[in-house]
């Protein structure tokens, strides 16, 4: 289409229409294995603007693909016409109506902050997909989304009151429960919305269509049953004869994936909160045939859930750095796992049930272990489980767990057998399949491992998925539990159903869509499943030669791939976790961990440049990562954008140039240690409000920040003063003199030593500059020079097994993350990685160890509250900083949750990104910290933290050793 025409169209909307070729492919892709490039990208502000877009798409006779987070699994939100994004301006509560206990909301409320806002009321949305922090109503409507709680709570069609539509003639229109009089009320005016009411009455009072429905929709006990439009469940009412209910049209467009109207607000109903108590019951079983067989049985408990997780998956937790954490309670090695919740008013209740369940598990005897789980422990367990989809984007290579049978459901009595005949399927095709998910309700994500890169195993996608559906057909199963249609399973929707009543859907499509504006090739007239795939199918793979080795992930476009989409990255700062601040500021997908991996993958696949990162789309999608590393922890997959940001501005600055204000901040380390040998000129020039001034238009720094000051210290005199000889001799230890510490927070440095040697240690230190400044502005020969003659140094003293202990998280830590992707040097590596700490960490593991006790601090009492620094978030952990500052008898000690500070390094400082590292800190920190009492210590160990805190709130933050230092006796 004419560009000039889609300007046009934009000209005319409140929001915005994005047709530039970056948007365009962050919205190519889903959750789902399906890749199509939209004409354009809506994000309407108004119901007007929809009517607009509504108007256009008949005009112009294309399609219009609603999306809110873009986590569906089966390709319901890509699509050639326009994709029309919610998630950004249709966020608001509307109402909350607490004695009908129903809440209106827009599409693009998220399910998780939903039930924030209800908690105070005692209520709560109950259906619970593993997307729940950043799943949102409008999706769960169209997906008919239920999740690990719907053997207790139901589905969402099962929770929609009312919807207020615009159909496809852009007539607003409610839907809502009637009676069947008025009903027939309806039909009888002359408006677009009577003759969806009177064409829908006249196909499903005919009783033909009505026996073709029973005998071949899914069985009625499958309560997770969303295989195209829920036209069984509409026959339940009193207009059809089958019930005394009234009719609401809402079950049929729950599920519908926006294809039938487009959807503005939603009323849903709530549930009082579950009892507060809870324990979970963990089985672990030699086999999948014997926890199968344990299913059954255990439901006759009054269960809040029943979960499987299998091998797959559980071996995938192994290599995530945030859910290996959340294994605790895994013994041995288990097939399969079944986790079993049960909720109470009463302690005497929660252990009656406890023991109900380990009864019932007792009498099979097929369990070897049972694990119970209580309080905070139940939490973990449950995110290990949520974690699941996105775990398995961590299976190194081409070969993924594919979402295509995955969403399988049959009742309860059918499950062992239909498992033993898939496992069949499976043998046959000499495939291992993954097992996980929802158990109690009939349902397991099924998937198979297969290179959708490869002809042939695109020829298994295909063959695999008929089999199972014939399977599933077999058993008058859902092919399509709560995942949905989308492109996947849609063009099977007339084996699972019939022809004569697929028609009948094409015919109810019709009625509501006459053009097929709405989501075209979603549920009826289907796009094949085994086309428009994310890849070229045998291709030749695209040689990408890298100055950072990512042999780890087979290069660096198999490092961008294992994003598979599930879109963690979108949670908002209202969740745990600091993934991803940039998006949390901003909210655009080119801000998420997965518009950047999805980006990188595309450019550089499809780039004719010799260079492939050359790209301007690339620059635009990095620009605003602030390099936390969330990511890398937080992301079930991995996927660590701080370093494939690394090789891209390393790749593209080699073909472009580097800039000024990236060569000063990569070798602010050479300028720091100019300045400091006349610190006092150095200084009074950064206090002179020209002289700054005119530093920071030079350099490109923001007019609102202030000049970190620099220093000189002779570390080696400051040691020589506190060394007192009284240590032993094997309590040594090494602190690392960082290009941060020696240069600008000399103080630490001081404070270090003195609270080392007063410990009893023998300190020794050692100068070097880790390459941060290098590593984050692309300059990558530069940073892996120094890291070889780090490694070099450091390589005796870590045979040696002394410790290495730094005082700022970004630079001590490159010896354990960044340098294993310099150097092939394992053994020494491996060596340094072992012994290198943060000093918190070290300290940490001296408390447990009883060499340090509370006895040699003040009893003074005291407030405080810590601040870490993303990269200990991402590669240590908060808990040490903790149980340093808890050990003096008499703090009192809370961690902040706030994500990231915002500044991360030079990002913050630089003028373009100073309002996003402020938005940033305005989340969460800046609140916590201005809301603490004066008296309140705030401890930060990142320098640019603690900078960030000074320059947002005028609070003076401290490193955990100079509290220390002050506490000790």
């Amino acid at each position: 289409m004419d560009k000039i025409v889609l300007q046009d169209l934009g000209s005319k909307l409140e929001g915005n229409l994005r047709i530039d070729n970056l948007s365009r492919t962050l919205y190519a892709t889903d959750a789902s294995v399906y890749r199509k490039i939209p004409m354009a990208v809506a994000f309407p502000s108004t119901v007007a603007d929809i009517k607009e877009l509504i108007h256009f798409a008949n005009a112009h006779k294309i399609g219009l693909i609603p999306r809110t987070a873009g986590t569906s699994l089966a390709g319901q939100c890509v699509g050639e016409g326009i994709v029309v994004d919610v998630s950004k301006k249709f966020t608001k509560i509307i109402s909350l109506d607490q004695e009908k206990k129903q809440v209106t909301v827009q599409p693009g409320v998220i399910r998780d902050e939903l039930n924030l806002y209800l908690k105070p009321y005692g209520l709560f949305f109950g259906p619970n997909t593993s997307t729940s922090n950043r799943c949102m109503i409008g999706g769960m409507v169209g997906n008919n989304s239920s999740g690990t709680t719907s053997i207790q709570y139901g589905v969402t069609r099962d929770k929609v009151v009312s919807l207020k539509t615009i159909l496809s003639d852009g007539s607003e229109v409610e839907f809502k429960e009637i009676t069947a009089e008025e009903y027939v009320e309806k039909m009888n005016s002359k408006s677009f919305e009577a003759s969806i009411y009177k064409n829908i009455y006249n196909e499903l009072i005919n009783s033909d269509v009505k026996k073709e429905i029973i005998s071949e929709f899914p069985k009625e006990t499958i309560h997770r049953r969303s295989t195209g439009y829920a036209v069984d469940e509409l026959l339940d009412n009193s207009l059809f004869g089958a019930s005394d209910k009234g009719i609401n049209p809402c079950i049929l467009l729950s599920g519908s994936e926006g294809t039938l109207a487009f959807t503005t607000e939603i009323t849903i109903s709530l549930d009082d909160l579950p009892p507060p108590l809870s324990a979970m019951v963990i089985t672990h079983y030699n086999s999948l045939e014997d926890c199968l067989t344990d299913v059954a049985p255990v439901m006759e408990c009054n269960l809040q859930l029943c979960e499987m997780m299998d091998k797959v998956i559980l071996d995938c937790t192994k290599n995530n750095r945030e859910q290996l954490a959340n294994r605790f309670f895994v013994e041995g090695d288990p097939a399969a796992l079944l986790m079993l919740q049960v909720n109470a008013y009463t302690e005497e209740d929660l252990e009656k049930q406890v023991k109900a369940v380990l009864k019932k598990v007792k009498e099979s005897n097929l369990s070897y272990a049972e694990a119970v789980l209580k309080g905070g422990d139940i939490g973990k367990a449950i995110a290990l489980r949520k974690a699941g989809l996105g775990l398995l984007g961590n299976i190194v290579g081409d070969r993924k767990a594919v979402a295509c049978i995955e969403d399988t459901a049959v009742a309860l009595e059918d499950l062992k057998d239909f498992i033993g005949e898939f496992t069949l399927i499976m043998k046959k095709y000499k495939q291992q399949a993954v097992y996980y998910a929802h158990a109690g309700a009939g349902e397991l994500h099924l998937r198979p491992i297969l290179n959708l890169k490869k002809g042939e195993d695109v020829g298994l996608f295909r063959a695999i998925t008929t089999e199972v559906a014939i399977l599933t057909k077999k058993y008058r199963g859902s092919f399509s539990g709560e995942h949905g249609d989308g492109i996947v399973r849609a063009e099977f929707i007339p084996l699972m159903i019939g022809d004569k009543n697929y028609q009948l859907l094409k015919r109810v499509k019709s009625y509501f869509d006459p053009n097929n504006i709405f989501n075209p090739g979603k549920i009826v007239d289907a796009y094949p499943m085994d086309e428009s795939l994310r890849y070229e199918i045998d291709r030749k793979e695209p040689e990408i030669k890298t100055l950072l080795n990512f042999s780890d992930s087979e290069g660096i476009l198999k490092a961008a791939e294992k994003c598979n989409g599930s879109g963690d990255c979108r949670k908002t700062h209202h969740m745990a976790g600091a993934m991803c601040p940039s998006y949390q500021a901003t909210k655009n997908e080119k801000d998420t961990t997965r518009g950047r991996a999805n980006a990188l993958r595309e450019f550089l696949t499809t780039s004719d440049k010799e260079n492939k990162f050359d790209s301007k789309e690339l620059k635009e999608v990095f620009d605003l990562c602030l390099s936390c590393k969330a990511c890398s922890s937080e992301c079930p997959s991995n996927v660590d954008v701080a370093t494939l940001k690394a090789e891209f501005l390393y790749q593209y600055q080699e073909i472009n140039g580097y800039p000024l204000r990236a060569k000063l901040f990569a070798h602010s380390t050479k300028m720091n240690r100019l300045g400091s040998k006349v610190a006092g000129l150095t200084n009074a020039m950064y206090d002179s409000n020209f002289i700054s001034s005119l530093i920071k238009k030079i350099s490109g720094v923001a007019k609102k920040r202030t000049l970190p000051k620099v220093s000189s210290v002779n570390f080696n005199k400051h040691l020589q003063l506190f060394n007192n000889k009284e240590y032993t001799t094997n309590r040594k230890v090494v602190l690392y003199i960082d290009e941060f510490t020696n240069y600008l927070d000399v103080e630490l440095g001081k404070d270090a030593i003195e609270v080392l040697t007063r410990l009893g240690y023998n300190v020794s230190l050692y100068y070097g500059e880790s390459g941060r400044t290098y590593i984050s502005k692309g300059f990558l020969k530069q940073a892996k020079s120094l890291a070889l003659k780090n490694i070099e140094k450091l390589k005796p003293i870590a045979a040696k097994n002394i410790p290495i202990v730094g005082l700022e998280p970004s630079a001590i830590l490159t010896f354990r993350d960044e340098y294993k992707r310099f150097s092939e040097d394992t053994e020494a590596l491996d060596a340094i990685s072992k012994n290198t700490f943060i000093i918190e960490e070290f300290i940490a593991l001296e408390i447990k160890k009883g060499i340090l006790t509370s006895d040699l601090f003040t009893k003074e009492a005291k407030e405080v509250k810590i601040h870490n620094h993303c990269h200990q978030k991402s590669l240590s952990n908060q808990k040490v900083t903790f149980d340093m500052l808890n050990l003096p008898e008499n703090y009192k000690v809370s961690i902040i949750s706030s994500g990231c500070c915002g500044m991360a390094g030079s990002f913050g400082y630089e003028e373009e990104h100073y309002e996003v590292s402020m938005q940033v800190g305005e989340l969460k920190l800046f609140p916590a910290v201005r809301n603490s009492s004066i008296e309140t210590i705030i401890a930060a160990n990142g320098t640019s933290c603690r900078h960030q805190i000074h320059d947002g709130t005028k609070r003076q933050a401290l490193h955990p050793i100079t509290i220390w230092k002050e506490a000790l006796i």
